[in-house]
């Protein structure tokens, strides 16, 4: 009998960024730090803008397009031109709100303590349209099965009524995990949109658009994709391919890389998903950052990266549990981002002057310490965060 090989975890990538010595950043679901590849791909970003001759008009499409490329390989999107390059998640949005087929008195379904960009942009469009924003509570923390139940809640909210749910994979406050195939199929049976921020959890966690199918999926890059702040991306799917955009730009046009053409004006887009594009998106500085990280990314991949998560805080949390700390359970959280809520009898203001002390980076996000680690951490990480919990 022949046996597989056995691919081997990843090793700390420490050495391929430059955060200082002594500097314990569990943080990377508030920012990730540049990787020195997506820092060098910026200075020469740079450098090149220095001479604008050099830069011809094939420079206005031809990174764009692979930025598209690696993006749809990331999350096996089939046709990269369904990829929109935006500069934010409230961007994306915005264009998933201005198409969005509602009416008067339909509904809009959330979770409760979504990050504000998923949620102010549904407020305004029910105000303008008449339609009901339903937010779905979350179980308090200490009961059993938290998770099971908050997404059955969010499964039940769902009616005929339902225009669009819109969530994220895991919650940006404790890392807590949607069911995104469950939902989305039951809002093609309420002929409801999907729309999912993928921010807090695409490049860490596998996401797979011909599984879960979302009609719109959009990500701010700075965070799990380690890019460039000010840059993200979106997937939008068949029901945006007639879409208006909230903007429009001269290269998201039919025919835009004759340049000497450009005065002829058509009214024609460039295919599916490319019309949404931002203005001014290509970056000469920004995307070659974004395609340099991208790459990083797919070399280690979104499982591997998942996998040394867990492996490097298993013990963390089994411990933080065994002394009082509530962590949701393993099956039901992110790996790479999840939230420790503290004992009754802990000093909140105490103890973040110790993590202060100790050099220990991490977000307080609602009434959880959100932990956020990469592959730039290892165990003396979680150990000085440990001592600092203790």
């Amino acid at each position: 009998m022949s046996s597989r090989p056995v691919k081997a975890m990843l090793a700390c990538q420490q050495s391929r960024f430059a955060l200082p010595d002594g500097l314990h950043y569990l943080n990377c679901a508030y920012m990730a730090p540049l990787a020195l590849a997506v820092r060098a791909a910026g200075i020469e970003g740079l450098d090149r803008r220095a001479t604008p001759h050099l830069i011809g008009p094939a420079d206005f499409f031809e990174e764009s397009d692979l930025v598209r490329c690696l993006f749809s390989r990331l999350v096996n999107a089939p046709d990269p031109n369904r990829i929109a390059i935006i500069p934010s998640v409230s961007y994306g949005l915005a264009t998933v709100a201005r198409n969005a087929p509602a009416d008067r008195g339909d509904n809009i379904v959330i979770v409760e303590e979504q990050f504000p960009s998923n949620v102010y942009t549904w407020r305004r469009l029910c105000a303008e349209r008449g339609l009901e924003l339903k937010v779905v509570p979350a179980p308090v923390y200490t009961d059993a099965g938290r998770a099971v139940a908050w997404n059955a809640r969010l499964l039940a909210a769902l009616d005929h009524r339902t225009a669009v749910v819109a969530l994220p994979r895991v919650h940006w406050a404790d890392g807590t995990l949607f069911d995104l195939e469950r939902v989305g199929e039951r809002a093609r049976e309420c002929d409801a949109l999907l729309v999912v921020d993928g921010t807090q959890s695409v490049g860490a966690l596998p996401f797979d658009v011909q599984r879960v199918r979302p009609d719109a999926l959009v990500c701010a890059a700075y965070k799990w994709l380690l890019g460039p702040y000010s840059t993200g991306l979106a997937y939008y799917g068949p029901a945006f391919d007639h879409g208006t955009p909230i903007e429009e730009n001269w290269i998201t046009r039919s025919g835009s890389e004759a340049f000497a053409e450009l005065v002829r004006y058509r009214d024609e887009y460039q295919p599916a998903a490319v019309r949404f594009d931002v203005g001014e998106r290509s970056n000469f500085t920004l995307l070659p950052m974004l395609a340099a990280a991208l790459e990083l990314v797919l070399e280690w991949t979104a499982p591997a990266i998942q996998e040394y998560c867990s492996a490097l805080t298993t013990d963390l949390t089994h411990t933080l549990r065994e002394r009082g700390y509530w962590i949701e359970e393993d099956r039901w959280r992110g790996k790479h981002l999840f939230g420790i809520r503290v004992r009754d009898s802990v000093d909140t203001a105490r103890l973040a002057e110790r993590l202060k002390e100790r050099q220990v980076v991490v977000s307080l996000r609602g009434d959880a310490i959100r932990v956020a680690p990469h592959l730039h951490n290892d165990s003396a990480d979680t150990e000085v965060l440990l001592d600092a919990l203790d």
